[in-house]
């Protein structure tokens, strides 16, 4: 069988035939030659290159060599002339290499902060290039690359400098992009007809694998990481004190504390680690504490099954330990109080922060701005210290006749209830809960959880999330109780928070998983789970043209 040749490159600078090189030196120096060159010159094979170029950084982004040969500079000058020259750009498949380039440099400059030094410190710096890109100069595709890159640079401290020189416009423009680039990727593509969308963004998104269906979630899953990275971007200079003033303004941290963040891009601090970032400084968390929808948003997002829960702890922590705010956001939390201490997690930090100026409140006469945050700190106390110490002053005589009166208070509230009685078995809860023991956890989680479904039924959504909550918390990680969580998702759904009804729904349904492998999604959890992914959907508050 006859064999015919491959044909031979003829290409002296020919990137391809240059990584096969057998000797090191002379393929150093070829490849340095080329970085050179590419800027300088046009050829069709120029995004074949940076395509390689783009999956070698991203599968080996701790690697020196092409960074040492000059590769971020020549980047630079490739998005610099992609923004001087349309008509280059618009050439061939140009199109392709401001969004390759951006990346390329982001992903060197990720890991290693040598390599992200060494892109600020080259003969053309990185930076301004990335920074045309950032301002949408091109589009929301390479606008995300350009986040992304400028974020890792701004995380290292060698290379910070060289992005804070632009501090002012960068700030501006992260905060911009996070408040307004949902909106922009959903007009400018997912909004309009597949037939109108930009083809070099659609090839981007499916890299030619997949339909219609792929493109749309790709270009969803993008649009949240250019939320995210700007977010990153943004929390590089709060973390070290920079622009505080202009990032605390106070419509955009309302705007900032519902920012998902991490759902496709784990690694972003999200809108809630941002404003924790902003709550470790002075200024932060006076500007915070005067925010009351962001202090609601904590409390709401520390009281669910969110991942982000231990964070919105950490940042309410932060906020109750600063005196000169803490009463503040007591006001504010109110008898949430009481919920966040019984977390099996930080409860006890929450309980100790707030309670360790008691004795002020109690008998020096101070007085808080609301008659409802004395009220809430006073039941705190109550059922963190005083309850405990009552009831070692108890005789097991009186402990057990109440533990008998516990089960028929019980017996009691399910007869009315199930009468139709709702306000009556609520009542009746009431005393169960207080006169019920504290070693008498599962008939104080029973009693909460079933005084939630009450006030389910009244329409008390905040009071059912409180009742469910310390119903859950009191049932313990090793054992939760499910109907509490999936009590708390329908008040959360009945108070219009479709973000907390979804997680709690979620981890109820994964819980009755867990505990049967043949368990099936119960009809109710999926309808409430179709309804909050719809309201929870990152572009739901657009006019929907698909």
């Amino acid at each position: 069988m006859l064999k015919f040749d491959e044909p031979q490159c003829t290409n002296p600078s020919c990137f391809f035939c240059s990584m096969k090189e057998p000797n090191p030196f002379r393929r150093r120096s070829k490849l340095a030659a080329i970085f050179k060159e590419i800027p300088r010159t046009e050829s069709k094979d120029h995004v074949l290159v940076l395509s390689g170029l783009w999956n070698i950084a991203m599968s080996e982004p701790d690697d020196p060599e092409f960074p040492s040969l000059g590769l971020f500079e020549c980047m630079s000058k490739l998005i610099q002339k992609s923004i001087k020259n349309t008509a280059w750009l618009l050439k061939d498949q140009n199109i392709f290499i401001p969004y390759y380039a951006a990346h390329i440099i982001g992903s060197y400059a990720m890991n290693k902060e040598d390599l992200a030094s060494l892109a600020v410190e080259s003969k053309v710096s990185v930076v301004p290039a990335l920074l045309e890109l950032l301002r949408g100069r091109i589009s929301w595709v390479e606008q995300r690359a350009a986040a992304r890159a400028l974020g890792h640079l701004a995380s290292h401290e060698k290379s910070f400098g060289a992005v804070s020189v632009f501090e002012e416009e960068i700030v501006k423009l992260s905060m911009e992009i996070a408040t307004t680039c949902l909106k922009n990727v959903y007009e400018s593509f997912l909004g309009v007809e597949d037939s109108l969308r930009l083809k070099y963004q659609s090839d981007l998104l499916t890299r030619g694998l997949g339909g219609l269906e792929t493109e749309n979630q790709k270009a969803e899953e993008w649009g949240i990481q250019l939320q995210c990275w700007s977010l990153d971007l943004l929390n590089c200079f709060a973390s070290r004190g920079k622009s505080l003033d202009r990032i605390c303004e106070v419509g955009f941290l309302k705007k900032v504390s519902v920012m998902w963040g991490g759902l496709v891009n784990r690694k972003s601090p999200g809108g809630i680690g941002l404003i924790k970032t902003l709550c470790k400084t002075e200024l932060g968390r006076s500007r915070v504490s005067e925010v009351r929808e962001v202090i609601e948003r904590l409390c709401d997002l520390s009281r669910s099954s969110d991942d982000w829960k231990e964070m919105a702890l950490d940042t309410l922590l932060l906020l109750l330990k600063d005196s000169n705010v803490r009463y503040r956001v007591i006001d504010v939390l109110g008898h949430c109080l009481v919920d966040l201490a019984e977390d099996v997690v930080a409860g006890d930090r929450v309980a100790q922060v707030v309670l360790q100026e008691y004795h002020k409140i109690k008998y020096s006469g101070l007085k808080m701005s609301s008659e409802e945050a004395q009220r809430s700190i006073e039941n705190l106390w109550e059922v963190k210290v005083e309850r405990k110490k009552k009831e070692k002053l108890m005789s097991e005589t009186e402990l057990e006749e109440r533990r008998k009166m516990v089960k028929s208070l019980k017996k009691q509230g399910k007869k009315k209830f199930l009468m139709g009685f709702v306000e009556e078995a609520m009542e009746i809860y009431t005393v169960g809960i207080d006169l019920c023991p504290l070693d008498m956890i599962r008939d104080r989680v029973v009693l909460y959880s079933n005084r939630a479904q009450c006030c389910l039924l009244l329409k008390k959504a905040e009071s059912a999330i409180s009742d469910a909550t310390r119903a859950f918390c009191l049932s313990g990680v090793d054992d939760p109780h499910g109907k509490s969580l999936w009590r708390r998702s329908q008040a959360y759904d009945l108070k219009g928070s479709a973000r907390e009804s979804l997680m709690d729904c979620l981890a109820f349904v994964d819980q009755r998983i867990q505990h049967s492998s043949t368990e099936r999604v119960p009809y109710y959890a999926a309808q409430m789970i179709r309804k909050q992914m719809k309201d929870t959907w990152a572009f739901s508050g657009f006019d929907s043209k698909t």
